[in-house]
């Protein structure tokens, strides 16, 4: 039997984060978990409360501790990088942050783009910039994880893995209000605006999410990797599959050529390959599989 391995979660408290604290758990691992305080952990997690943001709060609540990963689910900031890096730096042998797909909003290629089209060592840190300001924040959210990705990657003595997650779907606690988003519309009759040229994206669903995240603790590979099912989707397919969950409604689509389109409908393509996360030896599932089970889990069987 394999040693039981530390590990430390930061964040994780809601969605694919709080189910691979399951995993872990389910492996026999000792799980701490770092967060604000806001909710109790599951039976058999070591609680630390701190503001990650700040440096002294992060130093004073980890003590002495050490780890062998740490998987940092809300690092959003160069900023909030810096401060894990200089104090994680010597404590654990593996960090894992949870990065986004949206690091990549600035490329437009059919070809599914891969870890090389973003390559943190060129990215430029600015700690400059509003971070703290939440409306920044949010408007600047995948320039704001490219960042920090580049933090961790200037750091040589500091071996880190930047997941780059695809579109998470399904689950019963999505918080998203996506799926919603279009289930409303889609009983309504109401027209659904998407980019007259709407391109396909990739998606992965949150149970495999956690898995791989759950997979990445145990492997030695470093530096980014993309994370996505196989098989692109298209506005239309996730409307097809709603529209089966509720047969009394109808997608109706409007195509806009200025203005907001509707969630999960792109101006420009960058869906993910994943062949490097299938080369390291994680197996990946059709999205088309998994997507009726993705609805269904989100909108509710009886709806």
């Amino acid at each position: 039997m394999r040693k039981a391995r530390e590990v430390l979660v930061i964040g994780g408290s809601r969605y694919f984060g709080k189910r691979l604290i399951a995993r872990l758990l389910a492996a026999g691992d000792r799980v701490t978990v770092l967060n604000r305080g806001s909710s109790p952990p599951p039976p058999g997690v070591v609680q630390l409360v701190a503001d990650r943001g700040d440096e002294k709060s992060l130093t004073a609540a980890l003590g002495s501790r050490t780890f062998d990963v740490v998987v940092d689910q809300v690092c959003y900031t160069p900023r909030q990088a810096e401060i894990a890096r200089r104090v994680l730096t010597g404590r654990t042998r593996r960090y894992v942050l949870t990065s986004t797909v949206e690091v990549y909003e600035y490329e437009d290629s059919i070809a599914p783009v891969r870890e090389t089209d973003v390559d943190p060592l060129e990215v430029g840190v600015d700690l400059g910039l509003p971070w703290d300001d939440p409306a920044f924040l949010e408007a600047h959210y995948g320039e704001g994880k490219r960042q920090a990705e580049a933090v961790f990657a200037a750091g040589r003595d500091f071996p880190y893995v930047a997941v780059r997650v695809a579109h998470v779907l399904g689950g019963d606690d999505d918080f998203t209000g996506r799926m919603t988003y279009y289930a409303d519309r889609v009983r309504s009759g109401t027209p659904i605006p998407v980019p007259v040229v709407n391109h396909p994206a990739t998606y992965i669903h949150v149970e495999e999410i956690a898995d791989f995240l759950f997979w990445t603790v145990g492997q030695d590979f470093t530096g980014p990797v993309n994370a996505a099912s196989h098989g692109p989707l298209t506005t239309e397919d996730l409307c097809a599959a709603i529209t089966a969950h509720l047969p009394d409604g109808k997608a109706v689509f409007q195509h806009v050529e200025v203005g907001e389109v509707s969630p999960l409908s792109f101006t420009r393509a960058y869906g993910m390959d994943n062949s490097r996360a299938t080369r390291l030896g994680f197996r990946f599932t059709p999205a088309r599989q998994w997507l009726p089970k993705a609805v269904a889990e989100t909108l509710g069987r009886d709806d």
